[in-house]
């Protein structure tokens, strides 16, 4: 059987429904992996400050080393790979976290986790951005949003099962446990990547020049910015929410994972959302999205200092966040289809860019003495410069569409 008519990459032996799920579920897990290991380390900053003996903004430096890591490995591997047959691809991408993983679970000194964090982080951007293109080049143009979300699935719900049962997991055992916990899941997408994705032929697949020149296009670029900018808001609420609830809402340690469950409860009914919302509009959606996360993070300022909205501006935080990161993926994809790789790598760098961002700046604010309430104000600055981008972009869109008309 061919690949699609419409396909971005072109498949051998594709697989019929059933196998196209199993295909999307394999690239899903990886996603599961990469959001436990991602938003875990955030539940387990005081754990791993203790076991450190040092400060909490100097381990959140930390995740954004990660995040680094996700900035540097996506252009540099994506380019460097852009010949090389996708689930091959994709199985080394996999094979690279686990490493990264392990070696920061067996970090002796917060010097080691620094560069074990940054190894960790490097296939990030380049898996899911492969692991977009193979999900929509398994199914027909319309259902393109739809097969993207249930990839970025993954992702969310990790943050439901994978992120609360490793910052528990990390608080009865210890945090390397939550990492070893990482690498274990890693083992098992290896597997399922082996045994269910097909491979692609890469005959009419674009060079790694081709694919630099797609980021250059005014669109990709702006989306980029967007993305890099207005997420970040996200982040720097996210990075610190466990010295957020316990210190401000007043919640005991123990309850901070059920809350992260929460937060991702919120970002997989936002990927349930997105997928829908993006096959009818991209533009929309990311619109809406974007608008209303600035929204959701002025109400988490104003209200974290109660348990019950503090929980509720978590899930609302979560959702806005996959419907926005979900929709920017999407438009990548539609801007740069004849060189996609790069570009949904670089989604992904451009959201862990503003992860990096968000840390940085809500460490800064806290450092200062502004308190745990200042990072979401921080975050709602952000929110609205990436709207503003993203209004730009799309607008700049509609007018080049009027004049070719």
């Amino acid at each position: 059987m061919s690949a699609p008519r419409t396909a971005l990459l072109q498949v051998v032996n594709a697989p019929g429904p059933a196998g196209t799920r199993l295909a999307i579920f394999a690239l899903a897990m990886g996603g599961f992996g990469v959001g436990t290991t991602e938003f875990a380390s955030m539940g387990l900053l005081p754990f791993i400050a203790e076991g450190f003996d040092a400060s909490i903004p100097a381990v959140g430096q930390s995740i954004s080393l990660y995040a680094l890591g996700v900035v540097v490995g996506a252009p540099l591997i994506t380019s460097l790979a852009a010949r090389m047959e996708r689930k091959t691809l994709l199985l080394a991408l996999m094979l690279t976290f686990v490493v990264g993983n392990g070696l920061s679970a067996a970090a002796p000194s917060l010097e080691w986790l620094y560069v074990a964090r940054f190894l960790a982080g490097l296939p990030h951007g380049a898996y899911f951005g492969v692991a977009a293109v193979v999900a929509s080049s398994l199914v027909a143009r319309e259902r393109r949003g739809t097969a993207v979300a249930r990839v970025m699935l993954g992702l969310t719900i990790a943050n439901i099962v994978g992120v609360p049962f490793a910052a528990a997991l990390g608080g009865a055992l210890g945090w390397r446990s939550a990492y070893l916990l990482v690498v274990l899941l890693g083992v098992l997408t290896i597997g399922a990547l082996a045994l269910w994705v097909p491979r692609t032929r890469n005959e009419g697949m674009a060079s790694a020049a081709q694919e630099v020149r797609a980021l250059a296009r005014p669109q990709v670029a702006l989306t980029l910015l967007a993305g890099a900018i207005g997420f970040g808001g996200m982040f720097a609420v996210y990075t610190y929410i466990s010295p957020t609830l316990t210190e401000l809402t007043g919640l005991d340690i123990g309850t901070v994972p059920w809350v992260l469950a929460v937060f991702g409860v919120g970002m997989t009914v936002g990927s349930l959302l997105a997928g829908p919302l993006i096959d009818r509009s991209i533009e929309r959606t990311a619109l809406g999205a974007g608008a209303v996360s600035g929204v959701a993070l002025a109400f988490f300022a104003l209200f974290v200092h109660l348990p019950v909205a503090a929980v509720l501006g978590a899930l609302w935080i979560g959702i806005m966040g996959s419907i926005f990161t979900t929709s920017l993926q999407v438009r990548l994809l539609r801007e740069a289809k004849d060189a996609p790789s790069l570009t949904a790598a670089m989604n992904h760098a451009a959201f862990n860019l503003a992860n990096a961002v968000g840390a940085f700046l809500g460490g800064i604010v806290i450092s200062a003495g502004w308190g745990y309430r200042s990072p979401a104000w921080v975050g709602v600055g952000l929110a609205v410069a990436g709207l503003l981008v993203l209004g730009y972009a799309a607008q700049r869109r509609r007018t080049a569409a009027v004049e070719t008309r």
